[in-house]
């Protein structure tokens, strides 16, 4: 038994002994009831050749009895070890895999395709994954059976123990081909991905549906996802056929022996010997079947196990050792120094040498066109992803020496692709810092009319899938913003697009309350306050405001200065500035 496989069998004697240990008897009681079977048909022949009666009764009883306990044993033990598998699989197993794509300091597993590929063969085989320590034990006892059947044959005539290396071959042939089948299965992960987005995100999935129900695209969409489809299937046939034709190999080359092998004992044994040899050769073809399935399932694990193990392995080289804890408090603030960062699968550099200094206390506000970066640095700021040259100082100490948890814990954030939490209100603001009170994060995010109209007000179920109340764009955004403002005193509160979707007066409001909340928390911690628009009219008003282009930082002061210099920042406020003043004309 592989090391994984060892420590998840630990896992499920830990976690069940009495159940596992069950499972380990009746493996034990099924060993022993086939060798009974083999002693019995034995003493059954030899008896009915000499004529012994008395013998031949008992022979018969024992053989009954040892072939209804194994009949019994083998149908309830499958039960138990389905059960356990489930058991383990939904409990420990499904979870860890939750905490491998989630639990991880930075995001860049989740827009990488080798970690989605490997993510999408475990999604629901959490039970295969408990199974597979268990389908090599079973392998072994099976296995086992096997070698009494051949002892049995043995004694009949030593040629028929050649039948044991043809069912060798047998098995590696089967091996063989299920290997074949893990590379299919691998292959055809990424077209199984576009396969279910196709479905469950854009066919299904009620914002994505009224694109689609407007643009007249159903057919193509349903033509994509079909072949997507077809594109997996056929890989995943190709593997199965591959691994059909060597298991067919191996059992020719067996049937061949066998057949080769009750000619040789009818040739040259009594006729009991035949009738014992017939019997017998019989088990041993159920005996490698059963050998064959269960190790082929064994086997069938690997494509489990192997991504099972790559996840595990990414996960602990990137998971970081803990760092020393984050600031209480910020006095001299965040430095960029020459910050460059790159997206995985890319060249262009997303952020190129950005060198800014953050004050502490104070409200930065982040502008530019779409693309130009502002978001990436956000995700630097949030340690979401790390440079790729240059560094962020947080009071003069280097960012990736800080706690990742402890610096999230005194973090808050509203992105831009904010959660749609299908819960409670109540819950779905309280995600952004467990056990905190949210009165007051809702004043701040201007959601108090919001929460007076829903039919239970915090406790009402937000989201039509669970039967809930449904929300407009604009109200999920408050709801962000809600959850964003629950932790208290954050020393880095980051607001990324935060009212893209709201109208004019709610946008205002928000913002004026932002500015008042951001003026309380510098007071009590130094705190900064990130503010990423695309409305300049909204942050005019902050301390520092930085003028982003195509990665690069290329202007920064306040807004008067910035106005003054007639660059970029006052081209593109003067823009807004006509657009908003001609619709208001």
């Amino acid at each position: 038994m592989t090391g994984l496989r060892w420590e998840l069998f630990r896992l499920a004697w830990r976690e069940h002994p009495g159940l596992s240990a069950l499972i380990v008897v009746y493996l034990s009681v099924g060993l022993a009831s086939f060798a009974a079977i083999g002693l019995t048909l034995r003493a059954l022949v030899e008896a009915a050749r000499d004529g012994h009666v008395r013998t031949l009764a008992v022979a018969a009883a024992s053989a009954a009895v040892a072939f209804s306990l194994d009949w019994v044993v083998g149908h309830l033990g499958i039960s138990l070890r389905v059960h356990l598998a489930e058991k383990v699989g939904v409990t420990r197993i499904t979870p860890e895999l939750m905490l491998l794509s989630n639990d991880l300091p930075e995001i860049e597993h989740l827009e990488r395709t080798d970690f989605q590929d490997r993510l999408t063969i475990l999604i629901g085989q959490g039970w295969a994954l408990g199974d597979a320590p268990w389908a090599v034990l079973e392998s072994i006892f099976l296995s086992l059976r096997l070698l009494v059947t051949l002892a049995v044959l043995g004694s009949v005539d030593p040629w028929l123990l050649l039948l044991l290396p043809c069912a060798g071959a047998q098995l590696w042939l089967e091996s063989f081909g299920r290997r074949r089948m893990v590379a299919a299965q691998l292959a055809a992960a990424e077209d199984q991905r576009l396969q279910r987005h196709l479905f469950a995100d854009v066919c299904v999935n009620p914002g994505a549906a009224k694109e689609v129900l407007v643009a007249g695209i159903s057919s193509r969409v349903a033509t994509l996802q079909r072949h997507a489809y077809d594109r997996a299937l056929r890989t995943r046939v190709g593997g199965l056929a591959a691994s059909g034709r060597w298991s067919a190999a191996g059992w020719a080359l067996f049937v061949a022996a066998f057949t080769g092998a009750i000619g040789l004992v009818a040739a040259t044994g009594s006729p009991g010997d035949v009738v014992l040899a017939v019997v017998i050769g019989t088990q041993l073809r159920a005996a490698v079947e059963h050998v064959v399935h269960r190790s082929a399932e064994a086997a069938n694990r690997i494509t489990v196990l192997e991504p099972y193990r790559w996840l595990r392995a990414y996960a602990a080289q990137r998971r970081p050792a803990p760092g020393r804890p984050a600031p209480t408090r910020l006095r001299d603030g965040i430095e960029l120094r020459n910050v460059t960062y790159i997206y995985p699968g890319t060249s262009r550099e997303a952020v190129s040498s950005v060198s800014a200094h953050l004050p502490a206390g104070s409200v930065v506000a982040l502008v530019g066109e779409y693309g130009s970066g502002k978001t990436t640095l956000v995700k630097l700021l949030a340690k979401m992803c790390s440079p790729d040259a240059g560094k962020i100082l947080v009071d003069g100490i280097p960012l990736p020496s800080v706690d990742t948890v402890s610096w999230r814990a005194g973090m808050s954030a509203a992105f831009q692709d904010f959660g749609r939490y299908q819960t409670t209100f109540a819950e779905s603001v309280e995600l952004g810092d467990l056990g905190s009170p949210i009165d007051d994060a809702v004043a701040a995010a201007d959601a108090e009319t919001l929460v007076a109209r829903l039919p239970l007000g915090h406790k009402t179920m937000l989201g039509r899938r669970f039967g809930g109340v449904e929300l407009s764009e604009g109200q999920w955004q408050k709801v962000a913003l809600a959850r964003a403002c629950v932790r208290p005193k954050p020393l880095l509160f980051l607001l990324d697009e935060p009212t893209a979707s709201l109208d004019a007066p709610s946008e205002q409001a928000i913002f004026e309350r932002y500015m008042e909340r951001a003026r309380r928390i510098a007071a009590l911690t130094g705190g900064i306050t990130v503010i990423v628009s695309h409305r300049f009219s909204t942050v005019a008003g902050a301390d520092l405001i930085l003028v982003m282009r195509a990665g690069r930082l290329v202007e920064a002061g306040k807004h008067e200065e910035l106005t003054k210099l007639g660059g970029i920042y006052a081209d593109l406020y003067g823009i807004q500035a006509s657009a908003y003043a001609s619709r208001s004309a």
